[in-house]
C-alpha cells in the first residue's frame, strides 16, 4: 500500500467493538506468518465496512454500517484493534489511513496504530451457496449440546471435531472423546431435498460460530478453491472452516442394541446432587451410583477422606445394579439434558451407558439427543 492512499470512515464505538472482538476472536494463536495477526478492514462507498481474520484454515468476517467517506483497505493488528475499541469513550469512531498508520479518533481519545502490507494477506476463501438453513436457535442449543464430547487432545485432530451428517432435512452432529459420545439430530431446511453428504469441522470453530450467530443460520458445505469447506452465515457474519480430514471413528456401534434396565430420575434434583457429593471426589475418581428398587444413591470419598452420600427417588425398571462415573462428565451430560426427566438406559455395571432426556417420569424419552457415557467401576 502506497503512501498517498487514504482512508476514512466513522462508525459507533459500540458496533466497531463488537465486530471487531468476533472478528478477532479467530486469531491464530501461532500464526504462519506475522500478516494473519492483522484484521482487514475494508471500508465500501455504499456506507459498508468489513473486518476479516483468515490462517488459511478458518476465516471470520463482519459487515457493519458506518459513514465511509474514503473507501480503501488497510490492515493492522487484530488483537490491538480490539483491545483499544472495547476501552473507548462512548462516542463515534474515526478511523483514517495516513500513509502507514491508522489514527484513530474518539472524543478525546488518540490512536496511532502501525500498518501491516495489505498484499501480503491471503486471499479470502469464496464462501459457497447456501446449502440449507436453520434457525440460529436450534443451531446454537445443538451444538453446545454435542461439543462438550469432543476431545482436548490436540495430537489427536480427528477427535477434537464434530461430525456432521445431513440426510435431506435432517442433520446429526456426534462428537466424541473415547470417554463419551453425544449425538444430536435436528431438522432444518435444505435447499435440495436429496441432499446426503458428511463432513467433519473443528469443535471449537463450530463452537464460536454457533455462540455468535442469530436469526436464521446459512450453511454451506462445498467445495471451494479445491478444497472441501463448511460455512456459516447469518446477519452480517460469516465464518468458514476447511474440513478436517480422516476417518471418524464408528462410534454408533457402541450403542447398546437393548438396554435391560432403565431408571428414571428428576434432572434438576439430580444435577444438584451430582455437584454437592462431587465435591469430596478426588480428581478422576468416580461417583458410585447405586440405583435400587425406588432409590438412587450417589456417593463418593473412602476410607480416611472426606466421603459424601445422597438419595434420590428413582423409577426403576430390570432390576438393580451399582455403576460409577467421571463427576466431571456425568454433570456435562446431565446439563445437556432440557427435559425434566432423565433416563439411564443400562446392560451392565461396566458396559456403555445412555442418557436421554423425557418430560414425564412414566413417559416416552427423546431420543433426538443421547449421552453415552462410559462407566468407571473403581469403588
Amino acid at each position: 500500500m502506497n503512501a498517498e492512499t487514504t482512508v476514512k470512515f466513522k462508525v459507533e464505538r459500540d458496533v466497531l467493538a463488537e465486530a471487531v472482538t468476533w472478528t478477532t476472536k479467530s486469531l491464530p494463536q501461532r500464526p504462519a506468518v506475522p500478516v494473519l495477526t492483522g484484521i482487514l478492514v475494508t471500508a465500501e462507498a455504499g456506507g459498508t465496512v468489513r473486518l476479516a481474520v483468515f490462517d488459511y484454515e478458518v476465516s471470520s468476517r463482519a459487515e457493519i454500517a458506518a459513514e465511509v467517506e474514503t473507501p480503501g483497505t488497510f490492515l493492522v493488528s487484530g488483537k490491538l484493534l480490539a483491545e483499544i475499541s472495547k476501552a473507548l469513550p462512548n462516542q463515534p469512531v474515526v478511523l483514517e489511513l495516513n500513509g502507514a498508520k491508522v489514527d484513530l479518533t474518539c472524543g478525546s481519545s488518540r490512536f496511532s496504530l502501525m500498518t501491516m502490507p495489505v498484499e501480503e494477506y491471503p486471499s479470502l476463501p469464496v464462501v459457497p451457496e447456501p446449502t440449507g438453513v436453520v434457525s440460529s436457535s436450534a443451531f446454537q442449543h445443538s451444538v453446545a449440546q454435542v461439543s462438550i464430547a469432543t476431545s482436548k487432545d490436540e495430537t489427536v485432530p480427528i477427535l477434537t471435531s464434530v461430525r456432521v451428517e445431513i440426510e435431506g432435512n435432517t442433520v446429526t452432529l456426534l462428537a466424541t472423546d473415547r470417554y463419551r459420545l453425544a449425538v444430536r439430530e435436528f431438522l432444518w431446511n435444505p435447499v435440495r431435498p436429496d441432499i446426503s453428504v458428511n463432513a467433519l469441522v473443528r469443535g471449537k470453530t463450530l463452537s464460536d460460530a454457533a455462540r455468535s450467530m442469530g436469526g436464521d443460520v446459512q450453511i454451506s458445505l462445498a467445495e471451494s478453491g479445491g478444497k472441501e469447506m463448511l460455512a456459516f452465515s447469518s446477519n452480517g457474519r460469516v465464518t468458514t472452516s476447511l474440513l478436517v480430514e480422516g476417518d471418524y471413528p464408528k462410534v454408533r456401534s457402541l450403542f447398546p442394541k437393548e438396554a435391560t434396565i432403565s431408571a428414571v430420575v428428576e434432572t434438576a434434583a439430580l444435577r444438584e446432587a451430582v455437584r454437592r457429593v462431587s465435591l469430596v471426589a478426588e480428581r478422576n475418581t468416580p461417583i458410585k451410583f447405586e440405583f435400587t428398587e425406588g432409590a438412587l444413591v450417589l456417593r463418593a470419598g473412602a476410607g480416611d477422606d472426606a466421603q459424601a452420600t445422597e438419595s434420590l427417588p428413582v423409577a426403576l425398571v430390570g432390576g438393580d445394579i451399582v455403576t460409577g462415573f467421571n463427576p466431571h462428565f456425568i454433570s456435562e451430560g446431565l446439563a445437556a439434558i432440557d427435559e425434566p426427566y432423565c433416563r439411564f438406559s443400562l446392560t451392565e455395571p461396566k458396559k456403555p451407558v445412555v442418557l436421554t432426556g423425557q418430560q414425564e417420569i412414566d413417559g416416552e424419552y427423546d431420543p433426538s439427543y443421547r449421552y453415552l457415557l462410559m462407566p468407571i467401576i473403581r469403588f
